[in-house]
């Protein structure tokens, strides 16, 4: 029914709707005011503890920031204090029998003296290299009459004449520890009394990529073997240019790949026709779908839960944080549960997510970090139900964290065959670290043809 016109209402009616009118326009007028004030709002600053921003950017007083929201701080316990445990079988041992009493200088010599006090002092010895020359003799055939000449010892052929020492520890320093070549130019002139040009270090490298490729695609194919695998990725430069360095982890292998696309094709190139059982990486739409069942990173939903906390939500973020926690906590200790209580503690993780997700949320950042819950519903407690997958992410973000200091230090690759090269020597020494063998063994016996993979 339409309104009636204005000159057939009477003067109450008239009365009646301006009132009516005016509340109206006081009520929109509130409604404009804390609409601008949500919007004006300032949001919290993104930091490590609640975003995928690295600690790097989190800026001044980065000190003062929160805590991770899976490990919050407790109280140090205090240490008993040690020394330095003595050598158990030292190069040489130093004697020392006193001579005369240090207190009225009586003649002490000929006594019978015990030991009072040992010790160990370590010391580093002059470090020169070994230089040998090799003469190889000859002549001419008596039958044949061709010129010969002896062989060449083993390890000692013509060409460079640094041997695999050198070339174990210029990969060592530069890949693991980051040295740049005119660094190691330097240190090689003055600790070690050795000349090498920055050329010869670079020729060095190319030849230690054969050996690399080879080590590279066997654990390639003792990756595509397991049953789980964990990835994470992370970008790189060469030659000013972003690619992009993947990361694939096993309980055995280490894999590196750098490529020019953070595509899921990287992935799908790596594992071939392999599926593993569980696949664990963060929610990138690169990293779904690649195994039989997937494993989120609950590290990087708490960071999300943490910034929807400190973005005001106090209903529904705070059950998630403390029902992560506490999974997480449980997955810790799976070695001395039963099958029978593991699977106890999934069904009541599943009950207690079902029932948080169903929480009525008003905070527009709970509706969005709730909507978020529920699309990746089924991918948060696999670990529950899998002894060998891991609740977080960590362990590919601590086998890639090394390649990431390496490009703030140096600021990335010049040549793609450099960038190749780091991805192999991070490949071997990775999967060496899985046997638990230190690095330079690891590149020390690839150079010498002895790397293999367990």
């Amino acid at each position: 029914m339409k309104p009636p016109f204005r000159y057939r209402l009477s003067e109450a009616e008239k009365d009646a709707l301006l009132i009516e009118q005016s509340v109206l326009i006081e009520r929109l007028t509130a409604r404009i005011s804390e609409l601008e004030a949500a919007i004006n709002k300032p949001q919290p600053k993104k930091t490590s503890s609640n975003s995928h921003t690295p600690p790097s950017q989190d800026g001044p007083g980065r000190q003062d920031r929160k805590r991770s929201p899976i490990r919050p701080k407790r109280p140090r316990p205090s240490r008993p204090g040690v020394s330095r445990p003595l050598s158990a079988a030292p190069d040489k041992t130093e004697r020392c029998i006193a001579g005369a009493c240090p207190h009225c200088e009586t003649d002490v010599s000929g006594a019978v003296q015990r030991r009072r006090h040992r010790y160990d002092h370590i010391d580093l010895p002059v470090i020169r290299p070994v230089v040998t020359r090799v003469e190889l003799f000859g002549g001419r055939c008596g039958g044949c009459k061709r010129r010969y000449r002896a062989e060449a010892p083993a390890g000692m052929a013509p060409g460079t004449p640094f041997g695999p020492g050198i070339h174990s520890l210029l990969l060592y320093l530069h890949h693991s520890h980051h040295v740049s070549f005119e660094r190691l130019s330097r240190m090689a002139a003055e600790l070690f009394g050795l000349t090498i040009s920055e050329g010869a270090i670079s020729n060095g490298f190319r030849r230690a990529q054969a050996g690399l490729d080879t080590a590279r695609a066997a654990i390639k194919a003792k990756l595509r073997g397991a049953r789980v695998i964990a990835s994470d990725e992370t970008t790189t430069r060469i030659d000013g240019v972003t690619h992009w360095q993947w990361v694939f982890l096993s309980d055995r292998a280490v894999l590196h790949e750098i490529a020019p696309r953070r595509a899921r094709s990287v992935a799908e190139a790596v594992l071939g026709d392999h599926r593993p059982e569980v696949w664990v990486s963060d929610r990138y739409a690169g990293q779904q779908a690649l195994g039989q069942s997937h494993q989120v990173c609950l590290a990087h939903v708490l960071r999300d839960v943490q910034y929807a906390i400190d973005c005001g939500d106090n209903v529904f973020a705070p059950g998630i944080r403390d029902h992560l926690r506490w999974a997480i906590r449980v997955g810790k200790r799976r070695h001395e549960l039963k099958d029978s209580t593991l699977a106890a503690y999934a069904g009541k993780a599943e009950r207690k997510l079902d029932a948080l997700v169903a929480v009525a949320v008003a905070h527009p950042d709970g509706r969005k970090l709730q909507k978020q819950i529920k699309a990746w519903r089924t991918k948060f407690f696999v670990f529950l139900a899998d002894r060998e997958v891991p609740p977080t992410n960590n362990v590919s973000e601590r086998e890639i964290r090394p390649s990431v200091i390496f490009r703030k230090v140096t600021n990335g690759f010049r040549s793609s065959w450099g960038a190749q090269i780091h991805a192999g020597y991070r490949s071997v020494t990775g999967t060496a670290r899985l046997q638990g063998q230190p690095h330079w063994d690891a590149i020390r016996a690839l150079v010498d043809g002895k790397f293999a993979v367990a």
